[in-house]
C-alpha cells in the first residue's frame, strides 16, 4: 500500500497557505531521497494551451524549483510538442506560451527547455515489453536527467476520461511520435451529417482530410488519430469508434507512462493538483466551468496510487450543475463518465497496476 499525502485548502494562517502546503508535502513525500545534490532535475508541467487559463499556477511550480535547488540540484522547467496544430506544435512557440503564462524565469526561477527538441525529433527509445508495445518513444532531455518530478493538474479527458499523473506521464513525456503512437485510432464520417464546411481540413495537422463531393474523406496512411477534426465539427459528423479504442488506448498510453519512469528507480515524485476540475485536457484552448468544487493537492512516489486517490476525491464530491457533468452529480458516483459517458477513467489505474507502474491500494495521509 503506497502512502499518498493530503494537503486540504482550508487556511486561517501564513503557516497554511497553498505555496507552505505545498513545501510540506515536498518534505512529508519524501522528495530529498527523490532529488540529490547535483541532479539536472526536470520538472514536469503542462503549460497549457494558448486560450488556455486552468493550468497550474507558476507560483506553485516556483515552490518545487526552489525545494530542488535547496536540495544542490539544478532544476529545470519541461514538457513536450504537441501531436496537433496550435500553440505548442514546436519548441519555439512552446516556449513563447509557457511564458505568456507566467513560466518564465523571474516567475519560476528555472528555464523552460523542451525536452524533445525544436521539432519534436530528439527522443530515445526505452524498452518496456508491453503487450502493445515492445518499447516506447520518450524526449531525449528527460531521459537524460537525473531526476523528475511530475506536477499535473487534474482534470478529465475526451478519450482517457480522466487526466492525472499517469496521463502527464505518458503522453507529456512522448514527443509527437510517441504521442502518435498512442492514440492508434482512426476517425470515421458520419456522411449524412457532413455538409462539406472544410473545417476538418483546416485544423488536420497531417493534410490528412480532403473534400471529395462535398463530403470529407479521410486518408488513413496521413491520420495520426490526434482527434482535432472530431473537436472541430460541431455537427457530430466525426467520430472514433470508442466502444472498441478505449481500453487499448488507455493500455497504449499507461506502457508509455512505464517507459517514461523506467531508469529512474526511486528517482520520480509527483504532485496533483486538485484545482479547477475541468472536462477537458489543458490542451484545448479553453477553459470550461469546473466539474467539482476544488478539493487539494496531493504528493506520492507512486503515480498509480497518487491517480487512485485523486480519482475518488473528485468522484466522492457532489458534482456542480450548469455544467459539462450531465450525469452522476451525487457523491460517489464516477464524474468523468458523467461528462464523457463512452470512457473508462479507472483502467488506466487499474493496468498501469498491472504492468508494474505502481500500487493501486494507497493510504491517504493528511499533512
Amino acid at each position: 500500500m503506497a502512502d499518498v499525502y493530503f494537503a486540504s485548502l482550508r487556511a486561517r494562517s501564513h503557516r497554511e497557505s497553498k505555496v507552505q502546503k505545498i513545501r510540506r508535502l515536498f518534505d512529508a513525500a519524501g522528495f530529498d531521497e527523490v532529488v540529490r545534490p547535483g541532479d539536472l532535475t526536470a520538472i514536469k508541467v503542462h503549460v497549457g494551451e494558448r486560450g488556455c487559463d486552468t493550468y497550474i499556477n507558476p507560483v506553485f511550480a516556483r515552490q518545487v524549483v526552489d525545494k530542488v535547488k535547496e536540495r544542490r540540484a539544478h532544476p529545470f522547467i519541461t514538457d513536450t510538442g504537441t501531436l496537433y496544430a496550435g500553440s505548442r506544435a514546436d519548441a519555439v512557440r512552446h516556449t513563447v506560451t509557457a511564458i505568456e503564462h507566467g513560466f518564465d524565469y523571474a516567475v519560476v526561477g528555472a528555464p523552460v527547455i523542451i525536452a524533445d527538441g525544436l521539432r519534436g525529433g530528439h527522443w530515445g527509445e526505452v524498452a518496456v515489453d508491453g503487450k502493445h508495445f515492445q518499447s516506447v518513444r520518450i524526449a531525449g532531455d528527460i531521459l537524460a536527467a537525473e531526476s523528475m518530478l511530475v506536477l499535473s493538474h487534474v482534470k478529465g479527458h475526451d478519450t482517457a476520461g480522466f487526466g492525472g499523473a499517469i496521463k502527464n506521464l505518458a503522453m507529456g513525456c512522448a514527443p509527437p511520435s510517441g504521442k502518435a503512437e498512442q492514440h492508434a485510432a482512426r476517425p470515421c464520417l458520419e456522411s449524412e451529417n457532413c455538409i462539406g464546411c472544410g473545417r476538418c481540413l483546416q485544423v488536420c495537422p497531417q493534410a490528412a482530410v480532403t473534400l471529395v463531393d462535398g463530403r470529407a474523406r479521410f486518408n488513413p496512411e496521413r491520420c495520426v488519430g490526434c482527434g482535432d477534426c472530431m473537436r472541430s465539427c460541431d455537427l457530430g459528423a466525426i467520430e472514433f469508434d470508442w466502444t472498441t479504442e478505449i481500453r487499448p488506448f488507455l493500455e497504449r498510453l499507461s506502457e508509455y507512462a512505464l517507459g517514461a519512469v523506467r531508469g529512474k528507480p526511486g528517482r520520480v515524485g509527483y504532485i496533483n493538483f486538485l484545482l479547477g476540475i475541468t472536462p477537458d485536457c489543458d490542451c484545448v484552448p479553453w477553459s470550461d466551468a469546473a466539474i467539482v468544487p476544488d478539493i487539494g493537492i496531493l504528493a506520492s512516489t507512486d503515480p498509480v496510487a497518487i491517480d487512485h486517490a485523486s480519482f475518488d476525491l473528485i468522484n466522492s464530491e457532489k458534482g456542480f450543475a450548469r455544467t459539462a457533468l450531465g450525469e452522476n452529480l451525487a457523491p460517489g458516483e464516477d464524474k468523468f463518465k458523467g461528462i464523457w459517458d463512452y470512457t473508462d477513467g479507472g483502467y488506466q489505474i487499474a493496468y498501469a497496476a498491472r504492468i508494474g507502474l505502481g500500487e493501486e491500494a494507497y493510504r491517504l495521509i493528511e499533512v
